[in-house]
């Protein structure tokens, strides 16, 4: 691949992936009421302050990720967030129906999510 669309490639990347974490930590303090329950339903101690927690460093690593301020810390601590929160509340495994297919489908979204930041991991310098 020339090096010119590389080089124009990779901080769009990283903007549309740092920006979908973003948008959604942002969002989740518009939907606190219908969060915090799903949240506290899964035995999470202290329900609102998680969600609040999670949200804020959700928008903060994505906005660092689509920065490329520290790009290989964002990107790996939105991994472990993406892989935490999927196996902890999006629990296919204990649906059945439509919202099995929902949820099961919303799980490996974030496991494909996951994948293209471990090829952001694997492509950036250690410094972003």
């Amino acid at each position: 691949m020339p090096t010119e669309l590389q080089l124009l490639l990779w901080p769009l990347g990283r903007l549309l992936l740092g920006s979908l974490f973003m948008i959604a930590g942002i969002r989740h303090f518009f939907i606190l009421d219908s969060l915090v329950p799903k949240v506290a339903s899964r035995g999470v101690p202290a329900p609102k302050f998680t969600v609040m927690a999670a949200s804020v460093f959700q928008a903060l690593a994505g906005l660092a990720l689509a920065a490329g301020w520290q790009t290989v810390w964002a990107a790996t601590g939105l991994v472990v967030f993406t892989l935490v929160v999927s196996v902890m509340l999006v629990n296919f495994w204990d649906m059945k129906g439509a919202e099995r297919g929902k949820a099961f489908n919303t799980f490996f979204s974030n496991v494909s999510i996951t994948g293209g930041l471990l090829v952001t991991i694997a492509h950036a310098t250690p410094a972003g």
